[in-house]
């Protein structure tokens, strides 16, 4: 999904359903609050009320990443839906055109999780770096 204005493609829904799993802050990680996915993961979304008022909260960081992350060639919501399933195996990275690490992920189980958790801190801004570079 290629967008023309330059903004990234990050979705309301796809937030929503990784607000699912936002106990452990996934969808804090996916709107690129890192800091705070951390915080929600260690204290299981700050004892599950914060994970709560974030679902009156979406819209807006949905907003505020939609801003902050350039589109282009590569597509936000694709490349976190293959982190969060398959990325353990790497897939984001090979959609990415980062075959060795790709392939590095495949053989470590994503350097055995430690890798993917990289990931999960980093993977907006290794996206927006890609398409700036297109």
């Amino acid at each position: 999904m290629h967008q023309d204005n330059g903004t990234s493609d990050h979705s309301t829904f796809l937030g929503y359903i990784f607000w699912i799993f936002g106990f452990i802050g996934l969808h804090r990680f996916y709107f690129g609050k890192p800091i705070s996915g951390a915080i929600w993961a260690l204290t299981l979304g700050l004892l599950f009320i914060g994970w709560i008022i974030d679902l009156f909260l979406i819209p807006d960081m949905t907003d505020e990443a939609t801003q902050r992350f350039p589109g282009g060639k590569y597509d936000y919501n694709l490349t976190w839906i293959l982190l969060v399933v398959l990325g353990v195996f790497g897939v984001h990275r090979f959609y990415q055109g980062k075959i060795l690490t790709g392939v590095l992920y495949l053989v470590t189980l994503g350097l055995c999780g430690l890798g993917v958790l990289y990931d999960l801190f980093t993977l907006n801004r290794q996206i927006a770096d890609a398409n700036l570079a297109d």
